[in-house]
Order: structure tokens, then C-alpha cells, then sequence
């Protein structure tokens, strides 16, 4: 946050590279991601790829370049990099993730969820890039994290008081992307989602730029390859089963509440039950 701050920020690539146009989507996991990526894939004019590793591969290239062309790593020397090196890494980005793309499609989504950890980066490399962040009520997204088996990379989701932990980071760490990026990214909450599909679809394509169509509504009948944990939930028609799930458990969800604590609580009052 302190180094990825307005003035950092105020630098951009000289130009948006040429081929689609990225849609990222991210967040936690267990968020809904999966279900807005299946969404936007169901458009003509959006692709649907994978949980692409080509961005966290790009951080490490401007790594390189902060330590090699201005001698301190990416998190003193983000904001040195020129307009030109800044359109050398975007490149980068939209030619390494060509092998996830096979359509031609004018937008495709990229739907890793930690890049929220990069959304200052996407920024600068990327000026055209839309930015999706899914979200969901934090004691069904921690419950959904902690009953989840991820046997690498969500280290945090074995521990409900760490999962409480991240959770407060991330919000955290959200508040400074709006704060100095207002209007860059996009918030889908969840459970608005699923209780008003219709609007929010229609919300969330116009925010991408393109017209409604109702097979964004009927993304169940989508066919393509789905490899995430909720490939099984988004083969069905919407629904609000998953909102208030929490409270099957919540006789065992102390550390989890605990570690969120009551302010948090309090923004996401009245989204807790269906």
C-alpha cells in the first residue's frame, strides 16, 4: 500500500498493447469468481480462459526491471519505471497469455484470484484492462474456504483465525485500491448477484462495455472447461442456497469471527441471510 501510492500510480504504460482487451477477475477464493467468470464467458464477445499465471510471472519481470534499470526492488522503484518499459511489460503480458486463448474474442478473463494482491500493477501496465473483484460476506466465504481442500497455494484456508486474518487484509488492502484508483474496479457482491441475476448481469457487462445478452443469464447451458472448485455449481441455474450457510456452523465458527472482529461485521450487515 505505501508503495503503490497515488503518485506511483500516476505513471502508465505510453500505450495499451494491441490483441483482446483482459478482464481480470479476483478476490478470495470461495467468492463467486468462478460464477461472474462463467457469466461473461457465456457473451460472444468474451472469452473464457483459465486462472492464468502470466500475471504474477509479469510482477517478477518488473522485479527484474526495478532492480536492473533502477536499482531496488519493484516495491522502492514501482514508480521509476518509464512509460515505455511499463508498455513492455504489458506486451509481455498479452503475448505470454496467448496459449490460454484460442477464440479471437475482443475481451478475455484472466481469473486468478490472488491478483487483487496486483491490481496496481494491472493499472500501469495494462490502462485498458477492466477490473472485477467478487466478493462475498466473510463468515460464508471463510466457512467455504475452510471446508475446501486446496492441497497448494491457500496456505491460510487450514485455519479459520488465519482465514479471518486474510480476509481483514484483503478488505484492507481493497480499500486502498479504491481510495487511489476511485472508479477502477469493479465490486460484484455476491449475494446481490445471485438474488437480482438480471440486473446485476446487465450491471456488470455494461461496466465491461458490451450489450446484454441472455445467454449471460442461462451461463449453466455454457459449455466449456471449468477447472476451478465450483465447476459443479456453475452447471446450475443461479440460486441462494449458498447465503446463510454459515449458520449450520456457527456454533464452531468462533476463531473465524473473532479474527474478522465486529467492524467487519458491520459492512456486510444484511447479507448474511437469504
Amino acid at each position: 500500500m505505501k508503495a503503490f501510492d497515488a503518485v506511483a500510480l500516476g505513471r502508465q504504460a505510453a500505450r495499451a498493447p494491441e490483441g483482446p482487451r483482459p478482464i481480470f477477475i479476483l478476490g478470495l477464493p470461495r467468492s463467486g469468481s468462478t460464477l461472474v467468470e462463467q457469466i461473461l464467458a457465456s457473451h460472444t464477445a468474451i472469452e473464457g480462459t483459465v486462472e492464468q499465471p502470466v500475471l504474477p510471472s509479469i510482477s517478477r519481470k518488473a522485479h527484474a526491471k526495478c532492480a536492473v534499470n533502477h536499482g531496488g526492488d519493484i516495491l522502492e522503484k514501482i514508480g521509476q519505471l518509464t512509460g515505455e518499459e511499463l508498455t513492455e511489460l504489458g506486451e509481455a503480458y498479452i503475448k505470454d497469455g496467448a496459449l490460454f486463448r484460442s477464440e479471437g474474442a475482443a475481451y478475455f478473463t484472466d481469473k486468478l484470484p490472488f491478483n487483487f494482491l496486483h491490481i496496481g500493477l494491472i493499472h500501469k501496465i495494462l490502462p485498458h484492462a477492466i477490473i472485477i473483484d467478487a466478493r462475498r460476506n466473510p463468515l460464508d466465504c471463510g466457512l467455504s474456504l475452510f471446508k475446501q481442500h486446496f492441497p497448494t497455494g491457500v496456505e491460510f484456508s487450514y485455519g479459520l483465525d488465519h482465514i479471518g486474518a486474510f480476509y481483514r487484509d484483503y478488505l484492507r488492502l481493497m480499500d486502498h485500491w479504491h481510495e487511489v484508483l476511485p472508479g477502477r474496479v469493479l465490486t460484484v457482491q455476491y449475494e446481490d448477484l445471485v438474488r437480482d441475476p438480471e440486473a446485476r448481469i446487465r450491471a456488470v457487462l455494461d461496466h465491461v462495455g458490451v450489450a446484454f445478452e441472455p445467454a449471460c443469464l442461462h451461463f449453466h447451458k455454457t459449455d466449456r472447461a471449468v477447472r476451478t472448485a465450483s465447476s459443479e455449481q456453475v452447471r446450475q441455474p443461479i440460486n441462494t442456497r449458498g447465503i446463510g450457510a454459515w449458520r449450520r456452523a456457527e456454533a464452531h465458527l468462533a476463531p473465524l469471527k473473532t479474527a474478522l472482529g465486529p467492524d467487519v461485521f458491520a459492512r456486510f450487515d444484511g447479507l448474511y441471510d437469504a
